[in-house]
C-alpha cells in the first residue's frame, strides 16, 4: 500500500489484542485514549511485540470498514512511557518488567505516585522503600528495567531496518551490548547464531545495511543457507547441480559466481563436496557429486563406521545365545508368556540376540510389540543389562508397558549436556548388554549417531520400527538406509493376527498402505464424516465446515460417545499448518472451545498466540538447555502455570517434567490441540482426528495418511472430503532423500 498522506499520530494504551497473525505481523487491537474515555478504539496494522497495558504512540490514518465502522490504521509504532498514575500502575503490572506484578505494581506506585518510573530510572535503590520490598527483589527489578531499555532500543534500529519487533529479544540475548554493531557489520551471522532468523531475515538486514547484492558474503551465506533448507527437508546432502540451481533462484545472482563461492566456500571448510554412489547407468556405477553441510557429512560417514565396527567386532555381551537350544528357549518362553512366536518372529528373536545388528519392521497388529518383549524376557534370564529407548517420552511409556521393563528417551539415555553433546559415546559407553531402540523410523542421522556411538562393543543393537511410516523430522532416512544395506541383518514381520483383524484402525491402516481404499462401515472404532464437495463450492467452505465439524467432534461427540478427555485423549493430526482446517487455525478454534479466555484467566500473548493455564502445547525446538537432559523438538506438555509477576509459565511434559519458559521464550512453544502429522510420530494417543481436504492436496500422500492411522491406539475419525480421502491413498509420498548411509554400508 503505497503511504502518500502525512501520517496521522495516535497517542493510545494497549488495553487488549483480539487478533495477531505471527506471519504477517497483521494485528486487531483496541485501545484507550484521553479522549475516548471507557470505550475503546479499534486499531489494526503491524503491532506484534506490543503487549497490553504499553502506552504506545502510533503512526497511520483513520480508515472506515464497511462492517467494523471506524479504525485506525498503524503503519507503524513506537512505544512511550505513561504519565498517569493509572497509566503507570498498569504499565509495571502488565508483566513486562520481571518481578512486578499487578499487587506490586499497586504498592509501588502508592509509595512513588506519578514519580514512580522515575524512581526505577534514576534511584532504583529506593524501592527498598516500599512496603515489604527487599533489596534482592530490587536488584532484580532494576536489572530487568535496563534490559527492556536496551531491548527497545535493540527494537528501534531493526524496526528501521524492516525486522519484526518479535525478533529483538532473542538478538540482544545473544550479543547483548553488541547486538546493534554485529546486525550493522555482519548480519548474515544472525542466520547461524540467532534461532528463528534464517537466511531471509538477515538477507533484509543486510540489505538495508548497504551490503552488495552480489557480494561473496552473501552469496556464500545463501549457499549455507539453502542447503539448511534442504536438511530441513530431511536431505542429507544435495547434488551440486542441484544447489547451485537452487541458490541462483534464492539469491538472483549468475551460476559462474554461485560455483566460484562454492568452490571458496568448500576451500575454507565451510561444506563437504564428495562423490557418493548414485543410480547405475548402462555405462555401470554413477556418481554422484553431494555437498554437504560439515555436520551431516560428519554424522553419516560416522554412523556408517560405527555400525560397521558393531557388526565386526569380536566381542559378544551375550555369548550364550550363540549355543542356545532354541526349541527349548521357545518352549520356556510360551510358557511364561501365553503364546507361541510365529516363525518370523522366532527368525527376528534370533538375529537380535545373536547379531550384533538388527532390525525388525512392520506394520501395525503383525506382532513387532510381542516380538520386543520376548528378546527382552530371554535376554533377562540370561541376566543382560538391557536398555530400552524410543525418540519421544510416549512411545518410550509405551514400549516400557509392551516390554515389561524400563524405558526412556534416546536424549535421556545418553544424557544431552546444554550444547548437545552427550555423556554417553565412544570414549564412555553405555553399560548394556541388548539395546532396544523402537520407532526406529523416527530417528534422524544426527541423533542416530550420537546413540550407535555410545553402544558398547560386543553389545546388541536392535532396531525396531515401521519403515512404511513418514521418514525422521529431521535429516536422514536412518531406519530405510538400515534395510537397504545387505550387511545389516533384517526381519520384517507381514502376517496380521487375528485378533487385530477384528480392529478398523489395523485393518484400514494395511490397506491404505497398500493403496487400497479404507472401509468406511462396519468397525467400531473407524469412522467417517463429512461429504464431498459440491460443484459449485470452494475448496475453502468445505475446509472451513471441516474445521467446525472437527471442533464439534473432539469437544463433544467423542467424549459423549467414548468417554475420552478431549485434551488428554484426543488427538487431532492434520495434514499441514495452513488453511482452514490445518494445524493452526484448528488451534484456534479448539483452544477457545476447550480452554477459552475469560475475567479472572491468567494469559500470555506471545505474537499471534495466547497462552493459558490447561493449553495443551508442545516444544518447537531442540533446547539442551532446559530440564534434565533437554527439551525436543514434538515434546508435548500442558501449561500448568502461569505467572505475570514471574514472567514464565511452567509445562508439565510428557515425560512428568516440570518445565519452565520466561515469557521471551515463548516462541519455542506452540499449541497442540492439533499436530501436523509429521509432528505425530512416535506418538500413539487413544483417539485420532484426521482432517481431509482438498486445500491441503499437495500434502494428501498415502504414508502420510498411513502414519496418522496408525497413531491411533483405540479410535479413528476421517472428517472431510471422500475425494480427499481418495486422493491421498493412491498418491505414493514424495521420492526418497538425498542420504548415502546405505551406500557407506556397502549395499
Amino acid at each position: 500500500m503505497t503511504q502518500t498522506a502525512a501520517p496521522h499520530v495516535l497517542q493510545a494504551v494497549l488495553e487488549r489484542i483480539t487478533y495477531a497473525n505471527e506471519e504477517t505481523g497483521y494485528t486487531i487491537a483496541r485501545v484507550a485514549t484521553e479522549r475516548s474515555g471507557t470505550d475503546l478504539l479499534t486499531v489494526v496494522g503491524p503491532l506484534l511485540g506490543a503487549q497490553p497495558g504499553e502506552s504506545l504512540r502510533l503512526s497511520g490514518r483513520w480508515t472506515s470498514h464497511p462492517r467494523y465502522g471506524k479504525q485506525f490504521e498503524v503503519w507503524s509504532y513506537t512505544t512511550v512511557l505513561p504519565a498517569t498514575i493509572q497509566g503507570i500502575e498498569r504499565y509495571l503490572g502488565s508483566g513486562l518488567i520481571k518481578g512486578i506484578g499487578p499487587k506490586l505494581a499497586e504498592r509501588i506506585v502508592a509509595q512513588f505516585g506519578a514519580d514512580t518510573l522515575r524512581i526505577i530510572e534514576e534511584e532504583p535503590a529506593r524501592l527498598v522503600e516500599v512496603p515489604k520490598l527487599g533489596p534482592k527483589r530490587t536488584k532484580m527489578i532494576a536489572a530487568a528495567w535496563d534490559e527492556q531499555k536496551a531491548i527497545k532500543e535493540v527494537m528501534l534500529f531493526l524496526q528501521g531496518v524492516g525486522v519484526s519487533t518479535s525478533l529483538a529479544v532473542r538478538i540482544y540475548k545473544q550479543y547483548t551490548d553488541a547486538a546493534i554493531a554485529v546486525v550493522k557489520n555482519e548480519p548474515y551471522r544472525l542466520a547461524a547464531d540467532v534461532w528463528g532468523i534464517g537466511f531471509k531475515t538477515a538477507d533484509t538486514i543486510a540489505q538495508a545495511v548497504g551490503i552488495p547484492h552480489d557480494s561473496p558474503e552473501r552469496v556464500k551465506a545463501g549457499l549455507q543457507y539453502t542447503l539448511s533448507e534442504a536438511t530441513d527437508a530431511g536431505h542429507c546432502f544435495l547434488p551440486q547441480p542441484n544447489l547451485v540451481a537452487d541458490a541462483v533462484k534464492i539469491l538472483e545472482v549468475p551460476a559462474e559466481l554461485v560455483r566460484t563461492c562454492l568452490d571458496e566456500l568448500a576451500a575454507a571448510e565451510g561444506v563437504v563436496r564428495e562423490d557418493v554412489p548414485g543410480p547405475a547407468s548402462a555405462d555401470g556405477p554413477a556418481t554422484i557429486p553431494a555437498v554437504y553441510l560439515v555436520p551431516f557429512h560428519r554424522a553419516e560417514t560416522s554412523l556408517a563406521n560405527s555400525l560397521l565396527a558393531l557388526l565386526n567386532t569380536a566381542r559378544d555381551r551375550l555369548p550364550a545365545f550363540q549355543t542356545v537350544e532354541w526349541d527349548k528357549a521357545q518352549a520356556w518362553l510360551a510358557k511364561l508368556t501365553g503364546n507361541e512366536l510365529a516363525p518370523e518372529q522366532e527368525q527376528a528373536v534370533r538375529l537380535a540376540l545373536t547379531e550384533k545388528v538388527a532390525v525388525l519392521t512392520g506394520g501395525p497388529g503383525c506382532g513387532k510389540s510381542f516380538t520386543v518383549r520376548s528378546v527382552v524376557e530371554l535376554a533377562r534370564a540370561k541376566r543382560a543389562k538391557i536398555v530400552l529407548a524410543a525418540p519421544t517420552g510416549r512411545a518410550a511409556k509405551r514400549l516400557a508397558e509392551l516390554a515389561g521393563h524400563e524405558a526412556t528417551t534416546v536424549h535421556r539415555l545418553l544424557q544431552l549436556r546444554p550444547g548437545g553433546d552427550p555423556s554417553y559415546d565412544r570414549d564412555n559407553p553405555l553399560d548394556a548388554d541388548l539395546v532396544v531402540v523402537d520407532e526406529a523410523s523416527m530417528l534422524d542421522l544426527i541423533l542416530a549417531n550420537k546413540l550407535v556411538k555410545a553402544v558398547a562393543p560386543g553389545a546388541h543393537l536392535l532396531f525396531v520400527g515401521d519403515v512404511d511410516q513418514l521418514p525422521s523430522v529431521g535429516a536422514g532416512e536412518v531406519l530405510r538406509d538400515l534395510l537397504n544395506a545387505d550387511v545389516i541383518p533384517r526381519v520384517r514381520l507381514t502376517r496380521i493376527f487375528r485378533q487385530a483383524q477384528e480392529s478398523g484402525v489395523v485393518v484400514n491402516a494395511h490397506r491404505i498402505n497398500a493403496g487400497e481404499p479404507p472401509q468406511l462401515r462396519g468397525f467400531g472404532d473407524f469412522f467417517f464424516f463429512g461429504r464431498d464437495q459440491r460443484e459449485d463450492e470452494e475448496p475453502a467452505q468445505t475446509a472451513e465446515a471441516t474445521a467446525r465439524l472437527v471442533v464439534d467432534l473432539v469437544r463433544t461427540r467423542i467424549p459423549q460417545k467414548f468417554g475420552l478427555d478431549p485434551r488428554r485423549d484426543v488427538q487431532v493430526l492434520a495434514p499441514m499448518h495452513r488453511g482452514a482446517a490445518g494445524a493452526g487455525n484448528l488451534n484456534t478454534l479448539l483452544q477457545e472451545a476447550l480452554t477459552p479466555g475469560g475475567d479472572g484467566i491468567p494469559e500470555r500473548r506471545f505474537g499471534g498466540r495466547v497462552f493459558r493455564v490447561g493449553d495443551k502445547v508442545t516444544q518447537i525446538r531442540n533446547n539442551y538447555e532446559k530440564g534434565a537432559a533437554g527439551v525436543f523438538n514434538g515434546t508435548l506438555g500442558v501449561v500448568t502455570a502461569l505467572s505475570a509477576e514471574e514472567q514464565k509459565l511452567t509445562v508439565r511434559t510428557d515425560e512428568d517434567e516440570e518445565i519452565a519458559y520466561a515469557f521471551d521464550e515463548l516462541d519455542e512453544l506452540t499449541h497442540a490441540y492439533a499436530v501436523t502429522i509429521h509432528r505425530s510420530q512416535g506418538s500413539e494417543y487413544p483417539a485420532v482426528v484426521v482432517p481431509l481436504t482438498t486445500g491441503a492436496w499437495m500434502m494428501l500422500q498415502r504414508n502420510l495418511l498411513y502414519t496418522a492411522v496408525t497413531r491411533a491406539r483405540k479410535l479413528v475419525v476421517l472428517v472431510g472430503s471422500l475425494k480427499a480421502l481418495a486422493v491421498a491413498v493412491r498418491t505414493l509420498g514424495a521420492g526418497r532423500r538425498w542420504t548415502a548411509l546405505d551406500h557407506r554400508l556397502g549395499s
